[in-house]
């Protein structure tokens, strides 16, 4: 089992920025890759970013693109996601996600998941 706790959200306004943490903890040795997910008021769960623990290279859906970056601090079990020049329909509760079998943009794919932290885009 993997715990994820998550923290930064938060109310911006539209060209702000802001930084997403997402700290895991438990049975870490079994997560491959991490995702950051939203999910905005009646839409399904998209996909934003995600990134291997072994890697550095990001994978960003292509509405994200060039405006977040996702890292992560392996000795601190701690992904990040950059969010800059936020638009008002980036607003949505943001996920973070562990998986096991590999880095997806399908959020079948990933096995453990945060609680969610809200992220609002005032324009």
């Amino acid at each position: 089992q993997v715990q994820l706790v998550e923290s930064g959200g938060g109310l911006v306004q539209a060209g702000g920025s802001l930084r997403l943490s997402c700290a895991a903890s438990g049975r870490t040795f079994s997560s491959t890759a991490m995702g950051w997910f939203r999910q905005a008021a009646g839409k399904e769960r998209e996909f934003v970013a995600a990134i291997r623990w072994s890697g550095r290279e990001g994978y960003y859906s292509d509405s994200v693109k060039g405006r977040f970056t996702i890292s992560r601090d392996n000795d601190k079990n701690t992904v990040y996601l950059q969010m800059n020049s936020l638009k008002p329909e980036d607003t949505a509760v943001y996920y973070c996600a562990s998986s096991y079998s590999g880095l997806y943009s399908s959020a079948s794919r990933y096995d453990y998941w945060g609680q969610g932290t809200q992220v609002t885009v005032s324009s």
